[in-house]
């Protein structure tokens, strides 16, 4: 996934996945720093900001953050109303694009995610229900860089939430438990129930069907997880996408929001002094 002296930058949300991977991967060695995103959805985003930055400070280290209100805006709630989209759509676009652009313009070698079992297992199972050929295609653990996308990486691919949930424990790491409440009745959620029942009656039925199409099945969707169609320059924020405006800056004129123009800001704060000129919350 990345080599001892690379750069890592790690999506944090301050639930337990994320968390576990930053400390997991300082363990280990490596030189990482956190993004944090503020998704303006009320206590909830607040909450799991101050549990990211409360991580980051007692081990001084740097949490880069963005804030969808103050930098371009807008927030998941109205954007998911103006774009008549389901929230965790909008939320799943805006955090993809954010994420990507961050790692580029920060020349981090990858860009690491605490996706774990049981989320790619769901995610599996809804792509297999639909058919969705281009996404099984790009559902692999590591997804290398090109067409102007950073690496993507999912070390914890093989733990499962439990895993996780004690690891943290263990550590002593305090972490964000309530869901997000715009997630209810999210289909992810759904089959991720659905898989737990299995799982209860055949233990390792996760395991075997993600692992699964890993050994047997991915190779018949795949071309080496790139995406089927040459990637295009975003004419407004510079960023790759299927169309000459990038599916972000088409969410932000649907919204109101404010249009990036490159290099897009990304607010860089360190754990005892802020980096840029920014104000505002000390959690975005």
């Amino acid at each position: 996934m990345f080599s001892p002296g690379d750069r890592i930058l790690v999506a944090v949300s301050g639930g337990k996945d994320s968390l576990a991977l930053w400390d997991i991967l300082l363990e280990l060695g490596y030189d990482v720093d956190g993004l944090f995103v503020n998704l303006g959805i009320g206590d909830y985003s607040s909450d799991s900001g101050h549990f990211a930055w409360k991580f980051a400070e007692a081990r001084g280290l740097k949490l880069r953050t963005i804030d969808l209100r103050s930098e371009f805006n807008f927030d998941i709630p109205a954007g998911s109303r103006a774009a008549r989209r389901a929230p965790c759509s909008v939320c799943g676009l805006s955090k993809r694009h954010l994420f990507d652009d961050a790692a580029l313009r920060g020349n981090y070698n990858a860009l690491a995610t605490g996706h774990n079992l049981d989320d790619e297992a769901a995610v599996l199972l809804g792509n297999v229900l639909r058919w969705e050929h281009e996404y099984l295609g790009r559902q692999r653990p590591v997804l290398q860089a090109g067409g102007g996308f950073p690496k993507k990486v999912k070390p914890l691919v093989r733990l499962a939430e439990r895993e996780t949930a004690a690891y943290c424990v263990l550590r002593g790491i305090e972490y964000m438990l309530e869901e997000c409440p715009l997630a209810e009745g999210n289909r992810h959620l759904a089959y991720k129930e659905a898989l737990n029942g299995i799982e209860d009656r055949s233990p390792g039925v996760k395991h075997s069907f993600y692992f699964g199409f890993q050994d047997r099945s991915l190779p018949l969707f795949t071309n080496d997880g790139g995406p089927t169609t040459k990637p295009i320059s975003c004419e407004r924020c510079g960023a790759s996408g299927n169309g000459q405006v990038c599916a972000f800056c088409r969410l932000l004129e649907r919204t109101g929001g404010n249009l990036p123009s490159p290099p897009a800001s990304v607010n860089i704060r360190g754990t005892k002094s802020v980096a840029n000129g920014h104000g505002g919350n000390r959690h975005g």
